[in-house]
């Protein structure tokens, strides 16, 4: 809210008649006067511009304003040519005369004396006061006219980022707010009290850039679930064609196979559009990864006990032939049989665990000490 500052005081008192010279106490006195005079002057004139400006009314008032400027301005100015005078109290009877000679004569631009011009620019500047605060409140019901605006322009700045299919209702919601806050506008400049009809436009306000913030951060965040199930589904039809490889080779390498269906992934149908709908599909995605995942164990635990089986009968021939056994005839059979059966497509691998077990009985016992030659 813009503040403005209390009225100065008004200028001093001339210091004697044209053509008198004053004692240097009484020049110093009006000199000081003034100069408080024309510093607080400018002050007020500067807030009471901002507060037309807030208030929207910088053209109703721009014509007094520029008046009083102007009367400042001719003052200013002919303090300091007093003050340039003065010399800091170094002045003899001619040119305490020319002192008064100053404050009397006419002011250039204006056409009046330095008191006339003080007391017409403090008239001036009281009227303005009373035109910028005709009712109790007008500055802070300007400022929040201007905070309303700026509202209204990012709600417009959120409207810009709504779909085609929802926007043409936000325009006109905003349309509404902004015929509501143009009369507020206008009933102030004219002095109404706008008081009853700012806060329910500002609730309304508040309301509509809540439900803009709102559902842009939920297409956000439908984005990136859209996104977030376009790559689940990319990394599961990659899923699914591996375990579809894995299937048909764990299928031709062992006998009793699993028996997992491999999930078909475009049975899920296109990618949905409504968030609602996206976290149902990435749901039915968590589903059908887990079965997958549970598919590929089984597959692959079938195909490793084959290659352990092979790893496992490879160690036992290693001990057959450090301990001179792997020769024996009754050896070298069961380790013929244990890889006949092994290299077979699809192995059976309910034999083949029993051939592997039968040739690891046989190393141990012939390498066992009285074992049979």
């Amino acid at each position: 809210m813009t503040v403005v500052s209390d009225a100065p005081a008004p200028a001093p008192a001339p210091p004697g008649p044209l053509g008198s010279a004053p004692d240097p106490a009484a020049l110093q006195t009006y000199l000081t006067g003034l100069e408080a005079w024309v510093r607080g002057r400018r002050t007020e004139l500067d807030d009471l511009d901002s507060a037309a400006l807030a208030a929207g009314r910088g053209a109703e008032v721009g014509a007094d304003m520029a008046l009083a400027l102007s009367l400042w301005k001719a003052v200013s100015d002919r303090y300091a040519e007093m003050w340039a005078t003065w010399d800091g109290g170094r002045v003899l009877e001619a040119q305490r005369q020319q002192v008064t000679a100053l404050v009397w004569t006419r002011l250039d631009g204006v056409g009046v004396s330095v008191p006339e011009a003080c007391r017409l620019a403090d008239a001036v500047a009281s009227q303005l006061r009373t035109r910028l605060a005709l009712t109790p409140g007008a500055d802070a019901a300007a400022a929040r006219i201007k905070d309303l605006r700026a509202q209204l322009e990012r709600i417009r700045d959120q409207v810009g980022l709504e779909p085609a299919l929802g926007r043409d209702a936000a325009v006109d919601r905003l349309a509404a707010l902004m015929l509501r806050l143009e009369d507020a506008a206008e009933r102030a400049r004219r002095g109404a009290d706008v008081g009853g009809l700012l806060p329910p436009l500002e609730q309304d306000a508040a309301i509509f850039e809540r439900d803009l913030i709102v559902g842009n951060q939920r297409r956000r965040d439908a984005r990136g679930l859209l996104e977030q199930a376009r790559r689940e589904r990319t990394a599961l039809e990659t899923r699914e064609t591996q375990l579809t490889a894995l299937v048909a080779t764990c299928v031709a390498t062992v006998q009793p196979a699993p028996r997992y269906a491999v999930p078909d992934v475009t049975a899920l149908g296109p990618l949905p559009d409504t968030p609602e709908d996206i976290t149902a599909y990435l749901a039915r995605l968590d589903r059908v990864d887990l079965a997958i995942a549970h598919a590929q164990q089984a597959y692959a635990a079938a195909l490793a006990e084959h290659t352990d089986l092979v790893a496992l009968l490879d160690g036992y021939v290693a001990k057959a032939r450090a301990t001179g056994v792997s020769d024996r005839p009754d050896v070298a059979a069961a380790e013929r049989q244990a890889r006949d059966v092994l290299a077979r497509r699809p192995a059976p691998m309910t034999l083949a665990r029993q051939l592997v077990t039968t040739y690891q009985t046989w190393v141990d016992a012939q390498s066992a000490p009285g074992g049979q030659p």
